[in-house]
């Protein structure tokens, strides 16, 4: 059943956190919930372990304005039928906003596109990094690509699991556009009534946007706030040197800038809340205290696969290569922050792997 402002009333709830949800109930697949005056929640299956996003739909005149889109599965293709002829009213589609390039993000944009003859808007580093690595379907993995997780420390197991996976990003992508329309920081973009603020974010993607409205007091922050989680920050191959966590915390910084403290959140995953100082406050707290652990624990030469358990809280299962890929990347985006810093350094030892230890402290 559709979920709107008006026949539903929404209680606040607090969680342990500290946060104010202020939506106790979240619409089912192929409705909606108005979250804002104009401002449509969406939510989607995911085919991963983390199992839903949230899209919007924005008032934009004739139409909808639509930020994210869900992967190209048959369930969201079937939800998203589902929604243009029910909870969308019939209305069509304006325009796609996609915040970042992850197949859950973009990877009905091609299809809503099309199929509506409207144009996707999108930072201009997030819509060339998803047509490389949509390009690289049908590829061997690369040999860097091996001596990379060869240098973490990966089993040649894990390696050939690698190699046979390798090419696999653009499977719930439909074809992109071949066209786009560029969104860059601080950009005003006239969404129907109101005016929307582009604030691009790093870390977590190359170019990630989040869109801010001062007069409704709402920010879409896709995946770069999130709730209840936080968002992934990882080094790959195509450039094993990057220090996204600095980007990543840069991009704290900015946020907390900008936004009122008492914004609506709408994010890409979990629930909508206020509160986001407190949560910016939270994820840089415990990112330091991730890094203190790690200082720790390297104080003695460690592989990238030795400091998953100064990381994270869950176990890394080592034959799960989706989950090991992830873990590497976060591990080395910590590390390299170490690195770069004069903190760490890092020696590559004869069989190509890479071992890491804190410096010795100045006398």
């Amino acid at each position: 059943m559709s979920q709107t402002e008006s026949d539903q009333k929404p209680r606040r709830a607090r969680r342990d956190d500290g946060l104010d949800y202020p939506f106790a109930e979240r619409p089912a697949t192929g409705s909606a919930t108005e979250v804002a005056p104009g401002v449509l929640w969406i939510r989607m299956p995911l085919p991963y372990t983390l199992n839903h996003i949230n899209l919007w739909a924005l008032d934009d005149g004739d139409g909808w304005a639509i930020v994210d889109t869900g992967t190209r599965t048959p369930e969201v293709m079937d939800a998203w039928q589902k929604l243009l002829d029910g909870a969308l009213a019939g209305r069509p589609v304006t325009r796609v906003f996609v915040t970042h390039m992850h197949p859950d993000h973009i990877g009905m944009a091609g299809w809503i596109t099309r199929h509506f003859g409207c144009r996707l808007w999108i930072t201009r580093l997030e819509y060339l990094n998803c047509r490389v690595l949509v390009g690289d379907t049908g590829r061997e993995a690369p040999q860097d690509g091996v001596d990379f997780y060869r240098r973490a420390g990966w089993t040649d197991t894990a390696i050939e699991t690698y190699r046979a996976r390798f090419g696999n990003f653009g499977r719930h992508v439909y074809s992109l556009p071949d066209s786009y329309r560029r969104m860059r920081d601080g950009d005003t973009v006239r969404i129907g009534a109101h005016d929307w603020t582009v604030i691009v974010g790093t870390g977590h993607s190359p170019e990630h946007a989040c869109l801010y409205n001062p007069s409704l007091n709402v920010l879409i922050s896709g995946d770069q706030v999130l709730p209840r989680i936080s968002s992934n920050v990882s080094v790959f191959p195509t450039e094993p040197d990057a220090d996204p966590m600095a980007d990543w915390l840069a991009s704290i910084d900015k946020i907390r800038v900008a936004i009122d403290e008492h914004a609506l959140v709408l994010p890409a995953h979990g629930d909508c809340f206020r509160g986001v100082r407190k949560r910016l406050d939270a994820l840089e707290q415990g990112q330091e205290k991730v890094l203190d652990r790690l200082r720790r624990t390297i104080a003695e030469p460690k592989r990238v696969v030795d400091v998953f358990g100064a990381l994270f809280a869950r176990s890394i299962d080592h034959a799960d290569v989706g989950l090991l890929g992830m873990a590497t990347g976060e591990g080395i985006a910590c590390l390299n922050y170490l690195v770069n810093r004069g903190e760490a350094s890092v020696t590559t030892r004869p069989d190509g792997v890479s071992w890491y230890q804190m410096q010795a402290a100045a006398g």
